[in-house]
């Protein structure tokens, strides 16, 4: 723990998007209306008493459609004032009608930018939500009615029907969106929660231990020494009062950002080894054998992802830790590895006292969370089990199970 603040941390960023593809969607829409606005011209273009007038304002749809594409596609620049300029061009186009001289745009037929304006108020939904919809679609209804010159069927069933269409797809973003914020919410309480049983297992790891180990030393000691264990056993139960309690995490960022919402956590480095080669798991446990310690192992290599190899030797590690601690520095410990064709099976064995039924959970309540942490939370992380037996007066067992299906297999051992 003293190295960490030099340790280099990488930033990963998680987007999710339910409302970008409707974006896609209307960048696409918007395209071919124009191309369909321009073909019914062009099929009507001898009953138009000045096709100039129309030409004038496809020429001017072209140009706006095809060069506003970058701003539909996304929120962020989509901006007020560029909805307003289009809806403007809807509304403009929409008057224009009659005023080309077509007699079917006054009684019934399709006016100018026909179902291009539908795309101008889906814009406004997309981007506020259903009452910038309904505020749009007020703009196009009141435009189709004085194009029409007062109200018919035709032009309720019009307005009505791009109406309820934007405020129905206004609504379902608006959802959709707070979706995404719960959603990221829930991915930034998980990451809080894995740094902070990260960090208990580093403390549990080393300061606890140190802390443990001097209040042992300086009640044996006396005097002086005494007084110091004294305040090592306040601190070490005040660090695990905290360590159960939850500690503040790094800050994690949830944003309501154009592309949708956002979440940045900040990785652990051990993290980015994930991507690189198996690890053989023998020389990890290899320097636990001693006098007191047995060490098995298989002939071969015995390959796990790096992160996997890592947090089951840190596992074992932890476990022997408990058999000097409540086993006694006289304690033997076996160590078994088997490599099995789906999962990597290590188990740890001592011949001491073993563990008082309920002594386990009774700890774990005083926030002493060795096993909980340090041993079962490790494996949890990486997919694993670890399952602890133990008989008053025969001993303790601890089986940690981590399964394969990370290592690849062209890298797995051959079987001979």
């Amino acid at each position: 723990m003293g190295n960490s603040g030099n340790t280099v941390r990488r930033e990963r960023v998680v987007r999710m998007s339910v409302e970008q593809p409707l974006w896609r969607a209307l960048m696409g829409y918007r395209v071919l209306t124009m191309v369909y606005a321009i073909g019914l011209f062009a099929s009507a273009y001898e009953v138009y008493e000045r096709p100039w007038v129309a030409i004038g304002y496809y020429v001017v749809l072209v140009v706006w459609t095809l060069a506003t594409l970058p701003q539909v596609s996304g929120a962020r620049r989509c901006t007020k004032r560029f909805l307003t300029a289009d809806l403007t061009v809807a509304v403009v186009g929409i008057l224009l009608s009659p005023v080309a001289g077509h007699d079917r745009a006054v009684t019934g037929g399709s006016t100018l930018p026909s179902i291009w304006t539908a795309g101008a108020v889906l814009a406004w939904a997309l981007k506020g939500g259903w009452r910038w919809a309904a505020f749009a679609s007020v703009f196009i209804g009141v435009a189709n009615v004085i194009q029409r010159g007062g109200l018919s069927r035709s032009t309720i069933h019009n307005v009505l029907l791009v109406c309820i269409a934007s405020i129905a797809i206004g609504y379902v973003v608006e959802v959709a969106r707070a979706s995404e914020r719960t959603l990221a919410r829930a991915l930034e309480i998980e990451a809080a929660t894995r740094e902070r049983e990260r960090l208990a297992r580093d403390i549990h790891d080393s300061v606890l231990q140190v802390l443990a180990m001097v209040q042992r030393r300086g009640s044996a000691l006396g005097g002086e020494a005494a007084e110091l264990g004294r305040l090592a056993g306040e601190q070490e139960i005040a660090l695990r009062t905290l360590v159960a309690g939850g500690l503040t995490p790094t800050s994690r960022v949830s944003e309501d950002a154009a592309q949708g919402a956002v979440v940045r956590a900040l990785d652990d480095p051990a993290d980015i080894e994930d991507a690189g080669e198996p690890r053989d798991l023998r020389p990890l446990l290899a320097g636990h054998a001693g006098a007191r310690v047995t060490f098995s192992e298989p002939g071969a290599p015995v390959l796990l992802a790096p992160a996997a190899a890592r947090e089951l030797a840190a596992a074992v590690s932890a476990a022997l830790d408990n058999v000097r601690r409540h086993a006694g520095e006289d304690a033997h410990a076996w160590i078994l590895v088997e490599d099995e064709p789906d999962a990597v099976v290590v188990t740890v064995r001592d011949d001491g006292p073993g563990i008082p039924e309920g002594r386990l959970a009774q700890a774990e309540g005083e926030g002493r969370l060795g096993v909980a942490q340090s041993i079962r939370g490790r494996l949890r992380d990486i997919g694993g089990t670890a399952e602890l037996l133990s008989v008053p007066g025969q001993g303790t067992e601890v089986e940690l199970t981590v399964p394969k299906q990370l290592v690849p297999k062209k890298l797995a051992p051959k079987k001979k």
